[in-house]
């Protein structure tokens, strides 16, 4: 059983940046994609960035060229380097493997965008 604890969040001016973190127990990670992914109030959960076991990324076109995610196997981590935020990047974030594993969803981080 794989256990995800994202961490980072907190509140934030429009034009600032946030790092998140994933830590993932479990030696098995290092052969997951994985993916950071956000729930804003009333709306779906979307994946917004994946990388691949070898590192082989993809974003969502709402966050690209804005955010970065990468990975350290060394230390079952995943990351996401968020700049130029913007108000409507508001949300709880989560990362997972993709495709999701259900029972793997952790509690997330709130990014708060607001001046």
């Amino acid at each position: 059983q794989v256990q995800l604890v994202e961490s980072g969040g907190g509140l934030v001016q429009p034009g600032g940046s946030l790092r998140l973190s994933c830590a993932a127990s479990g030696s098995i990670f290092r052969i997951y994609a994985m993916g950071w992914y956000r729930q804003a109030p009333g709306k779906q959960r979307d994946l917004v960035a994946r990388i691949s076991s070898g590192s082989t990324t993809y974003y969502a076109d709402s966050v690209k060229g804005r955010f970065t995610i990468s990975r350290d196997n060394a230390k079952n981590t995943v990351y996401l380097q968020m700049n130029s935020l913007k108000p409507e990047d508001t949300a709880v974030y989560y990362c997972n493997t993709v495709p999701v594993r259900p029972n793997y969803w952790g509690q997330g981080t709130q990014v708060t965008v607001s001046s």
